[in-house]
């Protein structure tokens, strides 16, 4: 689209921010805005989504966190504008101009995030029978897996050939047995830890940390931005999908994430049942039984044993990596330390 066009397809929006814009950059879902009232970042998303996420940006800067891109309202009072089936909120620009390293910017980066969970966080009622049911039902899931495990190698082993995923697969098949047991007993951990309780502690969750959602201003102060899947919930649920990013290259002893980690806890100590829990999700080997299961269920004259050979590889390596952080955070931790294998 040229941007005479594009001009053109914003102005409605535009105008109800009574923005004049005299010229539009694209940078995919965003759109940065130049105007004589300064440059905005103009944010498209799917209107299913809704705006219920600015009820939890308000709620932060309610608490006293300002550490988040302001969302600019309209002329009328509303936070986002309905366009062509498309909704759209407006934010300031910022330069996002670093000077740091990569690990201090991380660093900064999950200092706001304590602070942010610091400040939202209360306890929210529990049920017992609910934690119950959640608890039998995870350990039904891990007893599952087992069994598939069990039955799978079982069956490569009375092979005389195997295929090359079956044996990759029969190599792997004690580790990722160890790491669903650890994950197993961490839950366990967690059930005799909680089951008489009736409260957990939630906090607001960005619901997509990234250093990518993490913007500096021109006096080099950092912003969260990009909230649309924030919620109540557990701390881990930030915590977890970052590191499993992070985690997903060829083998690295990431003592970067463990640092940061531990930067983290500094401003927000993870209570004995958040470790726990905390380390059982991350100890879980899902990505590498996932690919076991998709292989078992393929018709065989359908598989692509090279295609899902380099699957188990990679789910192989981020398996390793998360092994490494989950045990040394395990060893590390006396309230954890008990139970975490040598690696």
């Amino acid at each position: 689209m040229s941007d005479s066009n594009r001009l053109v397809e914003l102005q409605p929006i535009l105008n109800h921010y009574q923005i004049e814009p005299f010229f539009v950059e694209d940078f995919g879902r965003v759109q940065k805005v130049y105007s004589r009232k300064g440059n905005f970042a103009l944010k498209k998303i799917d209107p299913q989504n809704g705006t219920d996420f600015i009820r939890h940006v308000h709620f932060l800067y309610q608490k006293g966190y300002n550490r988040i891109v302001p969302i600019y309202p309209t002329v009328d009072g509303r936070y986002a504008v309905l366009h062509e089936k498309d909704l759209y909120y407006i934010m300031p620009w910022l330069p996002n101009e670093v000077t740091e390293t990569r690990s201090e910017r991380h660093r900064q980066l999950f200092r706001e995030l304590a602070r942010l969970h610091t400040l939202s966080a209360k306890d929210i009622p529990v049920k017992k029978e609910e934690r119950t049911e959640h608890y039998e039902k995870t350990i039904s899931q891990y007893e599952k897996n087992q069994e598939f495990l069990d039955g799978f190698v079982g069956e490569c082993e009375k092979k005389t050939y195997m295929s090359p995923f079956e044996l990759l697969f029969c190599l792997y098949f004690n580790e990722i047995g160890l790491a669903l047991r650890f994950s197993k007993s961490k839950f366990e951990e967690w059930y005799e830890n909680t089951k008489e309780q009736e409260k957990a502690r939630a906090v607001i969750i960005h619901g997509k940390i990234s250093s990518e959602h993490f913007l500096y201003d021109e006096r080099g102060y950092g912003y969260f931005t990009n909230f649309e899947q924030a919620g109540f919930g557990s701390p881990i649920h930030d915590m977890l999908p970052f590191l499993s990013r992070t985690l997903n290259t060829r083998p690295k002893r990431n003592d970067e994430c463990i640092e940061w980690v531990q930067h983290y806890h500094k401003y927000f100590p993870f209570k004995t049942d958040e470790k726990l829990l905390f380390l059982s999700y991350l100890a879980y080997p899902i990505s590498l039984i996932q690919v076991v299961e998709k292989y078992y269920h393929k018709e065989p004259h359908k598989r692509n044993e090279l295609q899902f050979v380099r699957q188990l590889l990679r789910g192989y390596w981020h398996h390793k990596n998360t092994e490494y952080v989950a045990m040394r955070l395990a060893d590390q931790d006396p309230e954890t330390k008990e139970g975490a294998p040598e690696v």
